[in-house]
């Protein structure tokens, strides 16, 4: 049996078809990690990821793992990694784990960040990176109407499941709306997420804080089911994967260290 690793990855999804690899010829995130750990291994190897980013979705916290015959040492290995990835992809941490470790069946929570630009002109420096939304946003509306978003509910009306049949029931833990840096942040946690869903959320917040929808209708849209009932899905360049949360996490055996510098969006970590 081979040995287990485990990867944060940092990464601009602007050029990128998505996080999985389809075989059609357009670039995957996937794909560019398996060729790197080929080429600074020599192994064949299948990446899994913790979840399947849309194209145009960015990533600071994606998680993956796979195997290796051999058992470099996690600082060895991201630093060869990152000497071969393209540059629209980082390799943030790397750690030996144990062998039952797995990247999307172990997740107990991922959290997202959704960025608007929300000012008149639109921004030449961050514009791959967030929606342009030129009118004044109404943060008290949307906070009000993130209220009626968070728990447990049928989120049928704002995403469809991985496959037909699924259950669209999921947890929202926490929605938080705030200013900074002229920029509106609208942070979403939660067990798991339906295709699409974040951005729906998003563009129905937008709605409310621009006016144009009822907060009160929101829990009517929540309570339908019904995907026409919501607003179209916010642009994917303003949706970044922040971070992929593990309770009990299997034994990490060895692994790299981060720094934790303020960045783009805020945080820290």
């Amino acid at each position: 049996m081979g040995r287990r690793y485990r990867l944060v990855l940092e990464y601009d999804g602007t050029d990128f078809l998505g996080f999985q690899y389809l075989g059609d010829g357009r670039r995957s995130v996937q794909e560019e990690v398996e060729r790197a750990i080929g080429r600074v291994t020599g192994e064949a190897v299948r990446v899994h990821g913790a979840g399947r980013t849309d194209a145009g979705v960015h990533a600071r916290g994606q998680v993956v793992h796979f195997e290796l015959d051999a058992a470099p040492d996690p600082n060895v290995l991201r630093g060869n990694l990152n000497g071969v990835l393209p540059k629209d992809i980082s390799v943030r941490r790397c750690a030996l784990v144990d062998a039952g470790f797995h990247s999307r069946f172990d997740a107990t929570g991922r959290s997202y960040m959704y960025c608007i630009q929300n000012r008149a002109a639109r921004s030449a420096l961050v514009g791959r990176f967030a929606w342009h939304v030129p009118a004044q946003l109404d943060l008290g509306r949307m906070r009000c109407a993130a209220t009626v978003l968070v728990g447990t509910h049928d989120f049928a009306a704002f995403g469809r499941p991985a496959r037909r049949g699924l259950s669209t029931v999921r947890c929202v833990r926490r929605i938080l709306v705030r200013r900074w840096r002229g920029m509106v942040l609208v942070s979403i946690e939660g067990n798991a997420f339906l295709r699409h869903m974040v951005r729906a959320l998003v563009a129905t917040l937008v709605q409310v804080g621009l006016g144009r929808l009822p907060v009160g209708e929101v829990g009517d849209i929540l309570a339908s089911g019904d995907p026409d009932r919501c607003p179209s899905i916010a642009p994917a360049k303003g949706l970044c994967l922040m971070r992929v949360d593990y309770t009990g996490d299997r034994v990490v055996l060895a692994e790299t260290k981060e720094c934790g510098n303020e960045d783009v969006y805020g945080e820290t970590g």
